[in-house]
């Protein structure tokens, strides 16, 4: 086997998606500290103790204690080299996870185990299905009463659509939490007991041999009955189902006390697919081709505020990435050298000499990329697949509080806006700003951070909600503008109509059927 495939084959590159609470964050912090990567796990819920998740490390996620960012960490575990991709469990941030959900192989589904499946976590999980990435499922928080097993089984089946296979069982829930019965391994795992009485092996028959004070409990023959009904009515167990995204292996444990994590994390690495071909427009890419490609999925300005610092965030899709070397950016054709790299620990860094397929690179930027950005080593010209961008449908007018500090305003505005959160469209003539996002939470994430990172008070007036269409004939004027169809720029300088609502759209549209109007961004479907 060469070099390159070995590699290759050792990469598992995956995204986290939840609801908000649901433990994304705290079971992140779990499995760097397994990785070696961090001494100790700072939940979110540790403000107190000034310890916050090694994954939040903007400001904003500090003091609110939610992810806001997708942020990447990487760490090596028993042979292979992990890439997670923490991504907002916030709907206000859906745009940037479904970027992210571009760029990995495989994503862990987190259900909070007393409410089960949750409206964010349904739509993640749509798009997972829709790009037919592999799905592997942790029930979490059994060390507090929640839903039956069953039922939550149960719910994942109908509510999604995906067929189940528990890799373990729990004993008990709460506080009458037992432990988990480890169908894969063929042992129980025991709840907050000393390491060397933490597994029971069982027998051919599933039991646990001679005597035991487990037996004694009434929830362990509970268990065995359940154990009973899946193994005759349940799903059988499929590694190709799981890699087609047909059947996810479902985890139960409690990521706050690390229970069930270290047992999660090793059957996830044994199934999990590594980097697999990529659709280009030119057929698939395969992940062991010798020649370097990738692509950005994200744009993250300010990683180090007190160097104004820009990182473009690559998917290495083929061959090997060498700091120093020199590639091609497709959208222009332009060739550079990529001496400034970076791999990631949230905001810890260190100078990445060399990544392979599955790898996530940070590149230096000072304004070159663009999010969907393909670059490749080679002198053939190809593109990766579109990545998704929304249609806002919030909008606000944006200036600047203190006249005199328009460059830092500027500079704040056009920085923010290249990362793709939060959009800028422009007044037709006075090209005042308007900023359009899909929720609320984009526009105090970018009064925050303007603030605080380009030292620029703004003031923002609400415009609602509008629907925005973009024009395709370009030679039309502010002639067909009114308060019901108001028409601006976008940043490309692309002409678009701000519609009051929908009613005023198909008005307009009724009165103008020469006007062609689309929307390259719809993505409601997903």
């Amino acid at each position: 086997m060469s070099t390159l495939k070995k590699e290759v084959q050792s990469r598992k590159t995956f995204a986290i998606i939840s609801h908000p609470d649901a433990g994304k964050t705290t079971l992140t912090e779990q499995l760097l500290l397994f990785g070696g990567a961090i001494r100790a796990a700072g939940t979110v819920k540790g403000k107190k103790s000034g310890k916050f998740a090694t994954s939040d490390w903007m400001e904003i996620e500090k003091q609110r204690g939610i992810s806001v960012t997708s942020s990447v960490m990487q760490f090596d575990y028993d042979g292979y080299r992990v890439n997670i991709l923490d991504t907002p469990g916030h709907q206000d941030f859906s745009e940037d996870t479904y970027r992210t959900l571009m760029a990995v192989d495989s994503a862990v589904m987190i259900i909070d185990a007393a409410k089960g499946i949750e409206a964010q976590t349904l739509k993640l999980f749509k798009v997972c299905k829709m790009r037919g990435i592999p799905i592997f499922t942790f029930m979490n928080k059994l060390d507090r009463q929640g839903k039956a097993p069953l039922e939550l089984l149960a719910e994942l089946e109908e509510v999604m659509g995906i067929e189940t296979y528990p890799m373990n069982w729990p004993i008990g829930m709460g506080k009458e939490f037992l432990g988990i019965y480890d169908r894969h391994h063929k042992r129980i795992e025991q709840f907050r007991v000393e390491e060397d009485q933490r597994f029971i092996p069982l027998n051919q028959d599933g039991e646990i041999e001679g005597d035991h004070s487990l037996k004694q409990s009434g929830l362990y023959d509970q268990t065995l009955e359940e154990i009973e009904l899946l193994n005759e009515a349940g799903n059988d167990f499929s590694s190709e189902r799981i890699a087609a995204g047909d059947l996810t292996p479902v985890f139960f444990g409690s990521a706050l006390t690390n229970f069930g994590v270290q047992t999660f994390l090793e059957t996830y690495l044994k199934y999990a697919p590594s980097p697999q071909p990529r659709k280009t427009t030119t057929g698939e890419i395969d992940p062991e081709n010798e020649e370097f490609s990738g692509f950005v999925f994200k744009i993250q300005a300010n990683m180090n505020p007190a160097h104004r610092d820009r990182i473009a965030f690559v998917r290495v899709c083929s061959g090997k990435f060498e700091r120093g070397m020199s590639v091609t950016l497709s959208r222009t054709g332009k060739s550079m050298k990529l001496s400034q790299s970076t791999s990631f620990l949230a905001e810890e860094r260190a100078t990445v000499e060399e990544a392979v397929s599955g790898d996530i690179v940070g590149l230096y930027d000072t304004g070159t990329y663009q999010i969907g950005d393909t670059i490749v080593g080679g002198k053939d010209k190809i593109q990766y697949e579109r990545l998704p961008q929304f249609t806002p449908e919030l909008f606000m007018k944006v200036t600047a509080k203190n006249v005199m500090k328009q460059k830092s305003f500027h500079k704040g505005v056009q920085q923010l806006v290249q990362e793709g959160a939060i959009q800028l469209f422009k007044t037709y003539r006075t090209e005042d700003y308007i900023l359009g996002a899909v929720g609320q939470l984009q526009f105090e994430v970018f009064e925050h951070r303007m603030k605080n990172e380009y030292n620029a008070e703004v003031l923002m007036e609400p415009m609602g909600n509008k629907v925005a269409r973009w024009v395709e004939d370009q030679t039309i004027d502010d002639r067909y503008s009114s308060s019901r169809s108001m028409l601006v720029k976008d940043r490309y300088d692309q002409l678009v109509f701000l519609y009051e609502n929908e009613f005023a759209l198909r008005w307009f549209q009724d009165k103008n059927p020469d006007i062609k109007l689309s929307n390259p961004m719809d993505l409601s479907e997903a």
